[in-house]
């Protein structure tokens, strides 16, 4: 088993900038691809973003492309989404996830543990 922990979530301003941390427990962390999604109320889950347990490759959403940042701290078992040029579109809960494995999965079924989620508000 393994349990994440969200952090870092908000208030900003549009243009403003916040990381998120998941702290995962556990052993064998560089085995599970993490990844970022996130809920706004009334709306289906969505992907975020998603990185390979070696950190050599990652997947992106289209709206986060190019303002997001997915990493990963190995030695420190936390996974990272540095969020830059918000907008208030960007307003959800962001919920970190692990999946065992090789394969980047991009929907909420392809991962088998989840955090608590951690708020994120972009104020216009």
């Amino acid at each position: 088993q393994v349990q994440l922990v969200e952090s870092g979530g908000g208030l900003v301003q549009a243009g403003g900038s916040l990381r998120l941390s998941c702290a995962a427990s556990g052993r064998a962390f560089s085995n599970y691809a993490m990844a970022w999604f996130r809920q706004a109320p009334g709306k289906e889950r969505e992907f975020v973003a998603a990185i390979s347990g070696s950190a050599g490759r990652t997947a992106y959403a289209d709206s986060v492309k190019g303002r997001f940042t997915i990493a990963r701290d190995n030695a420190k078992n936390t996974v990272y989404l540095q969020m830059n040029s918000l907008k208030p579109e960007d307003t959800a809960a962001y919920y970190c996830a692990a999946d065992w494995g090789i394969l980047l999965p991009t929907t909420g079924a392809g991962y088998d543990y989840w955090g608590q989620g951690t708020q994120v508000t972009v104020s216009s």
